[in-house]
């Protein structure tokens, strides 16, 4: 029982390469990508109902947000037309996360991806934009504007919290 979550989590990353072989404009992608969506909040409660929360939970859950989010990118992006500003906006949010790791492995000796507040908000909410944005960009500025400060606070969390004690 202990290991449910991990099962849940490895069913994510499974599901997000699943959703490579499917159709954007299909029924299945869709049902794949809200199953996905439901685990990554599904996986994490059921880890502290069942008082198994671990760091190597913790960080197959953000391998598997990672997986989640790429596989999701690779195949919306080429039916939807983002302004370049946004593209650039979206390279500094990734830039400041690539900081961030080189941060925490200078200062640490490893990656950290902590789970905070506002890190939970922009997956949240970017599982919930994403296919707004084939309609309206809107939606996906508003994440890209909580994603910066998420990015930002991680960065300042890694740096002045001892995270080797998470």
């Amino acid at each position: 029982m202990k290991l449910l979550p991990n099962i849940i989590t490895l069913l994510r990353i499974a599901g997000s390469l699943g959703l490579l072989l499917c159709d954007v404009t299909g029924v299945a992608y869709w049902i794949i990508y809200g199953l996905c969506g439901i685990s990554d909040i599904a996986d994490g409660w059921l880890a502290r109902k069942l008082k198994c929360v671990t760091k190597k939970g913790a960080l197959l859950d953000s391998l598997a947000d990672i997986c989640f989010v790429a596989c999701c990118t690779w195949k919306l992006l080429p039916i939807v037309e983002l302004p370049q500003w946004l593209w650039l906006w979206a390279g500094v949010i990734v830039a400041i996360k690539i900081v961030n790791q080189i941060s925490a492995l200078v200062m640490y000796g490893h990656c950290s991806f902590p789970h905070t507040q506002a890190n939970k908000a922009t997956g949240f909410l970017l599982f919930i934009a994403a296919p707004m944005t084939v309609w309206s960009i809107i939606p996906i500025t508003i994440v890209a504007a909580i994603a910066t400060f998420a990015a930002i606070h991680e960065g300042h969390y890694i740096r002045t919290k001892k995270i080797n004690n998470e």
